[in-house]
């Protein structure tokens, strides 16, 4: 079997799907995107597809690493998001061609089920207590929200407290009836960082992620010592290289690399158990459509301390497309009383309707994260 093509399509909301075919008639799909920064990624999967074109497609650790030290650079967000993409076709083959789901291709199921979360509350969380009740009435009662609005490096006391407050009402309105995450989504320095997360510590949030930048990371340790809430963090990390110096430095409970920015299936296997050698639990970042969280479900599967899976059902960015718009086989991926089922198809799982992928890739409109200021007129971290 040889690799004969590849080809990227942009879909709504901020998604890009790749297909790969192959001469046997088999085809794999992967998720090859950089959320703001597509045509870039698409530009680098047209380069590395010089590497593979004519070649075996099951030969997926070899393909990888070519791929990756081929081009003496390497490593970073958009060379690393192509590679995803297409380590997740690649893999997606391998278990069309086998009759098998990728999971047992890596050793089979640890786990009958896996606890997923619903985001609430968009980019400048309001609307919370509301999106909570609804959501609870259909049996999901683990969650994620924006922990606050842009912050300034030494933020105003008002601005700790709106943030508490939002906390706070969801205790008193729920009590321990429900989980939820929270998440800083860097836009919060280090000295602010330590005052907020102290002032949290009473309402017991399931974890808070990136508590400060990635660029930022040797913070984690100092932050987690000052706290008993675990410390999330990882969507920015792009490689077990990058992974490694993180689990060494501590602090962080549980890690979160993206299977379409981190090397695919092939490297977030890899840092998983990783970060298992570390007592650190394992929760895969997955904003992102239907072919992404299909590779996470298959990891989650098969890696004993996975923990919990985001997406993007529902999700606040998914104008003119939600998560399962373009699935077939979407009764696999329902949501029941807040747990994914174990995918059972071969490959990644995952049937793409792709007369819908080819209409709506015509339509498709370049996706830019918004631009925030500070009241002095200063960039704002989004």
């Amino acid at each position: 079997m040889k690799i004969t093509r590849m080809q990227c399509y942009h879909v709504a909301p901020r998604w890009m799907f790749l297909k790969i075919e192959t001469d046997a008639g088999i085809t794999g799909w992967g998720e090859p995107v950089l959320e703001g920064r597509a045509h870039t990624v698409e530009t680098a999967v047209r380069e590395l597809s010089e590497y593979l074109i004519g070649k075996d497609p099951s030969q997926i650790n070899d393909l990888w690493q070519t791929m990756y030290r081929g081009g003496f650079y390497r490593g970073g967000p958009i060379l690393m998001s192509a590679l995803s993409g297409i380590d997740q076709a690649l893999w997606d083959i391998k278990g069309k061609s086998l009759g098998a789901p990728v999971a047992t291709l890596l050793g089979g199921q640890v786990r009958e089920r896996m606890r997923s979360y619903r985001w609430v509350g968009g980019d400048r969380p309001s609307e919370v207590i509301e999106g909570m009740q609804t959501l609870l009435a259909q049996g999901i009662n683990y969650f994620k929200l924006n922990g606050c609005d842009q912050m300034a490096m030494i933020a105003s006391s008002r601005a700790i407290d709106d943030a508490v407050a939002r906390v706070a009402e969801i205790r008193e309105t729920f009590g321990n009836t429900v989980e939820f995450g929270l998440d800083f989504h860097g836009r919060v320095s280090m000295p602010m960082a330590k005052v907020l997360i102290h002032e949290l510590e009473p309402y017991r949030p399931l974890f808070i992620e990136e508590p400060v930048l990635p660029e930022q990371a040797n913070a984690y340790a100092r932050l987690a010592t000052q706290t008993h809430i675990p410390l999330a963090a990882g969507e920015r990390l792009f490689s077990r290289f990058d992974f490694k110096s993180v689990l060494e430095a501590g602090g962080l409970a549980i890690i979160q690399p993206d299977l379409s920015h981190a090397g695919g299936i092939s490297e977030c296997f890899k840092i998983a158990a990783m970060a298992e050698a570390y007592d650190v639990a394992f929760a895969p970042h997955c904003p992102l459509g239907p072919i992404a969280l299909a590779a996470c479900l298959q990891i989650d599967f098969c890696c004993w301390n996975a923990t919990l899976q985001e997406h993007s059902m529902g999700m606040h960015y998914n104008q003119q497309a939600d998560l399962l718009d373009y699935v077939h086989n979407k009764a696999d991926f329902m949501v029941e009383q807040g747990f994914f089922k174990a995918p059972h198809l071969p490959g990644l799982g995952v049937q793409i309707d792709e007369e819908m992928v080819l209409a709506r890739s015509q339509q498709s409109q370049p996706w830019r994260n918004p631009l925030w200021r500070h009241e002095d007129g200063s960039l704002a971290e989004w």
